[in-house]
């Protein structure tokens, strides 16, 4: 087993870090403030090629694989968790499901200008009375009697980049009574007529990634904008989720690994009682489980993703890989941010310093892309074989 990166990941984790902490952190706590879309480094980010990391050349990317995907998302969560979600919803939810799912003119049509920057791309599954049920949906789809298109009605909600989206991967019942298997996937163009949003959600945390709720009313979605066959779109769906939760574990350890380093160097500077309180037993072991968790979590996310590289090749799912590492990862990244905030004391609690983000932020990542609750669902009936 090789720890050691390849020389292209060590330059593309470099580059990463040196745009994150140069463009992105100066400007993390105004964006978080005023809750604006941060589209002037979201579009130096696409520029980079962080917008389409894994998408190949010709469709606009960058080209990489999978295990640089992660480096690229804890470099940018750990300068800020809000630019991290926008690129993780362009990698994995949107371009990643196209690139898989997608025939050859969705690729170059809808994939292309998100990868580069150019456009922005969201992800439509959740509804205001379905969220981890997600086969409750009450959208609908309904082919037109001379098979060339749909009409498509139903609210989508917590739609991540939904104020400033141009396209939209959406999911919607074809067949009702089917249930799950009648789900099917659609490509939504947001400059038509039908599509309506939301107001941009007033949320605790990753503030600077718009969300907001999307309304689908009589919009008409061509038929050649259907992602997939009829009926295979919650497993699409769920495929496109194995992504998206590695995705949210690098954020996670970008998020932890912020916290913890601003809590070391916290205990070396400051003083109590005449000593360094990073000398007090206490707070060594905070820093000392901090510190494992944080690599425990790395380790499974970098696993994940190599494991998601080679199931590309081998065609096998990575559902239990990925749910391990959002799981550990997301609940690392909540630790973390806790125990930051209580060695910093009162400072911690104050808007002066990043900590109190850095645990708004962090809580936001046990919840979307499925509950913690959910991954160990997953996990669970992976390992005893019962539903």
């Amino acid at each position: 087993m090789d720890f050691q990166l390849t020389e292209d990941q060590q330059m593309i984790q470099s580059a990463a870090r040196e745009f994150a902490q140069n463009e992105i952190a100066p400007i993390a706590a105004e964006f978080d403030i005023s809750g604006k879309f941060p589209a002037d480094t979201i579009r130096k980010a696409g520029e980079l090629g962080f917008m389409g990391i894994e998408v190949p050349g010709e469709y606009g990317g960058a080209g990489l694989d999978s295990i640089s995907y992660v480096l690229v998302m804890e470099e940018i969560a750990a300068a800020d968790a809000a630019h991290s979600t926008i690129v993780s919803v362009n990698n994995s939810l949107y371009a990643s499901g196209i690139l898989e799912f997608g025939n050859e003119e969705q690729k170059q049509r809808f994939v292309t200008p998100v990868a580069s920057g150019e456009a922005i791309g969201c992800y439509g599954l959740t509804e205001p009375q379905s969220g981890s049920d997600s086969a409750a949906m009450r959208t609908r789809a309904v082919l037109s009697a001379d098979g060339s298109h749909y009409v498509i009605n139903g609210k989508k909600a917590w739609i991540t980049s939904g104020p400033v989206a141009d396209y939209m991967v959406v999911f919607a019942s074809t067949e009702p009574a089917k249930k799950a298997k009648g789900i099917s996937a659609f490509i939504i163009e947001t400059n038509q007529p039908g599509f309506v949003r939301g107001k941009t959600e007033p949320k605790l945390g990753i503030r600077a990634s718009a969300t907001c709720e999307i309304e689908l009313v009589d919009y008409v979605c061509p038929v050649a904008n259907r992602l997939g066959n009829e009926g295979q779109g919650f497993a699409i769906a769920m495929a496109v989720l194995d992504s998206g939760r590695i995705g949210i574990a690098a954020q996670s350890v970008g998020i932890a690994r912020a916290a913890y380093e601003a809590a070391l160097a916290w205990s070396r500077d400051r003083k109590a009682f005449g000593s360094s309180i990073g000398s007090f037993q206490m707070t060594q072991q905070k820093i000392a489980d901090m510190k494992c968790r944080l690599e425990a979590a790395r380790l499974l996310t970098l696993r994940a993703a190599w494991n998601k590289q080679r199931c590309k090749e081998t065609g096998e799912r990575n559902t239990v890989e990925a749910a391990m590492a959002k799981l550990v990862a997301s609940e690392a990244a909540m630790f973390c941010a806790h125990q930051a905030l209580q060695i910093h004391g009162g400072m911690g609690y104050s808007k002066e310093m990043p900590l109190e983000r850095y645990f708004r932020d962090a809580k936001i990542t046990e919840i979307y892309e499925g509950t913690s609750e959910i991954q160990r669902m997953v996990i669970a009936r992976q390992e005893t074989g019962l539903r």
